[in-house]
């Protein structure tokens, strides 16, 4: 009784410094604050299963914005490539504050892919679909749509409504996930929208995100690494991968993959 009453006392400390974490970013520009704890909220109650820690991740995902001037978050003009460049880092920094502390080691990898993109036109990484985990979709729709809802140097803050069809078209470009953006969308008071058809063989979203990755050349130890977990969680998804495509090796699982157009 007394060991859970310290690791409760604990959480509770982590959760309160990550807070104060993310309110000393956000108040680096007047134009941000509130910003980290409003995609904390949105990204928690986007995806319930992982609220823990996509809310962590969330309150530090723009630890790296220190790393870059006000004059150029403020600047109500085009940036110059070289100027561009530096913001385009600030999650790589983000990553790479969080990366160093033990404790916080879980929610780097999370808050340094905030502005990845499906397509592959997002950054530090420029990952694409299949090497985006389910966490950090739904992360990157909560930070672009609260971003959308907040004023900036160069637009004003759009209306929820107006934030939410923008949400919708990047989803239908194929730059943010269909999913990810109406799960936000239900978080953020928005209809709900229509739940995504099965997989096929009965696959779970967390079973599918492994396939692809497997079948683009990944090992275990680097999926595990892509999707924040344990190798061995890895290997437990691939034997249930194997048994509901009923194949027994890589290569089988890349042409049940290519047959029901899972890879892309």
């Amino acid at each position: 009784m007394v060991t859970g009453a310290s690791e409760t006392r604990s959480e509770g400390r982590l959760d309160a410094v990550l807070a104060a974490f993310a309110d000393f970013v956000d108040l680096k520009s007047p134009f941000t604050p509130g910003h980290s704890r409003g995609v904390a909220t949105l990204a928690a109650q986007a995806a319930p299963g992982e609220a823990v820690t996509l809310r962590r991740a969330a309150l530090v995902h723009d630890l790296g914005r220190t790393s870059v001037p006000n004059g150029l978050w403020e600047r109500p003009t085009r940036l110059t490539e070289g100027e561009w460049e530096r913001v385009r880092l600030h999650p790589y920094y983000s990553e790479r504050i969080l990366g160093r502390v033990q404790a916080l080691k879980p929610l780097a990898t999370l808050a340094g892919m905030h502005h990845e993109r499906l397509d592959g036109s997002g950054y530090h990484r420029g990952s694409t679909r299949a090497e985006i985990p389910a966490g950090a979709r739904v992360l990157a729709a909560a930070d672009a749509y609260q971003a959308m809802t907040q004023p900036r140097p160069h637009r004003p803050a759009l209306a929820p409504a107006q934030a939410a069809h923008e949400l919708e078209s990047m989803a239908k470009a194929g730059r943010l996930d269909a999913d990810a953006v109406g799960r936000v969308l239900v978080a953020a008071g928005h209809a709900s929208r229509p739940a995504r058809a099965a997989w096929p063989a009965g696959l779970s979203e967390r079973e599918v995100e492994v396939l692809r990755l497997i079948c683009r050349g990944g090992t275990k130890k680097q999926v595990a690494g892509l999707l924040s977990i344990s190798p061995s969680t890895v290997d437990h998804h691939v034997r249930h991968i194997y048994d509901k495509a009923g194949v027994q090796t890589r290569a089988g699982a890349t042409l049940f993959a290519l047959e029901h157009d899972l890879l892309k």
